[in-house]
């Protein structure tokens, strides 16, 4: 029985368009209708992108302000699935994709509607996706699976390479020597694996179990040193935020000041602290991870989690 999909995404290289089409090949193979919706900002963010205007999005992404967006209409009010393609910016959705879960009308679309996330990223997406949870949560939509498909390379690597794809606008080798930035294209296309799980629930209407198979095959992948690092980032990034609301006078200042020290923190500090955190802390605190993990690799909601 053809069953009718909503696509919704923003994409500015490319790359979470490739993951979501991908990903959808045997959905659409299986013979379902999917109806397309981009995600079109009034304000454009460009590709490339000045690394000074990505920094100037942290305190609107952090606090989750929405920005407007291009008029938008779908073919119908209701889907049987509706599918988020998105991209984690400052630890947080982005703010084209948190601004369409913040649209009343959108919102009316998913209310009581399956609703899978995908997304492809640098290798954060934890705290981002906790964000979208509470968004999706507040409209009433049923988070039935979540996908993440990250850059595989080591967290000090792929920091370097981001941004000289985001500068430079070119997934080619920095130097020569570093990796190609983004999302492999081997894992771009092994979307597809993902979707065919996706399309087996999506024809029977029984969602339970998805993420359990979805989980799996990869679909999740939670590395502690990288949670470790997204749990203490995102408190110290809102103490950045919560400053330049405090002096929004000298908000351009204070993004040059938060700039360098992510890269000091980032590049120097973290592996520091994580180092004495899995001497002195990690051994003796294994229930506690893997509960964590377990519940951010999963679909729940759990607003007052510590």
């Amino acid at each position: 029985m053809q069953k009718k999909i909503l696509a919704v995404y923003f994409s500015q290289s490319g790359q979470t368009k490739a993951i979501l089409d991908n990903f959808l090949q045997p959905i659409i193979a299986d013979g379902n209708d999917v109806e397309f919706l981009q995600i079109k900002p009034v304000r454009q963010f460009p590709f490339p992108w000045p690394i000074p205007d990505f920094f100037d999005t942290v305190p609107e992404s952090v606090n989750m302000i929405p920005t407007a967006l291009q008029p938008w209409q779908t073919k119908n009010e209701k889907y049987d699935l509706v599918i988020l393609a998105w991209q984690p910016w400052n630890l947080s959705p982005s703010l084209p994709f948190n601004s369409i879960l913040q649209d009343e009308q959108f919102k009316a679309i998913i209310k009581d509607t399956p609703v899978v996330t995908i997304c492809g990223c640098r290798n954060m997406w934890i705290n981002a996706q906790e964000k979208n949870k509470r968004l999706l949560h507040a409209a009433g939509a049923k988070l039935v699976g979540n996908i993440a498909i990250p850059d595989r390379h080591i967290n000090h690597v792929s920091y370097v390479t981001i941004f000289h794809w985001l500068g430079t606008g070119r997934k080619d080798r920095k130097w020569g020597v570093f990796p190609k930035p983004g999302v492999s294209d081997a894992d771009i296309s092994g979307a597809s694996r993902f979707g065919e799980v996706v399309s087996g629930h999506l024809q029977n209407g029984q969602w339970h179990s998805l993420q359990d198979e979805l989980i799996q095959i990869g679909a999740a992948p939670v590395k502690y040193s990288l949670m470790f690092i997204e749990r203490k980032a995102s408190i110290i990034f809102q103490k950045w935020v919560d400053i330049i609301n405090k002096h929004p006078q000298k908000r351009k200042n204070i993004l040059v000041a938060y700039r360098f020290y992510i890269h000091i923190a980032l590049l120097l500090a973290s592996p520091i602290i994580l180092t004495v955190n899995s001497i002195l802390v990690r051994p003796f605190s294994q229930r506690k991870i893997k509960r964590l993990m377990d519940y951010y690799r999963s679909v729940r909601y759990e607003s007052h989690l510590k």
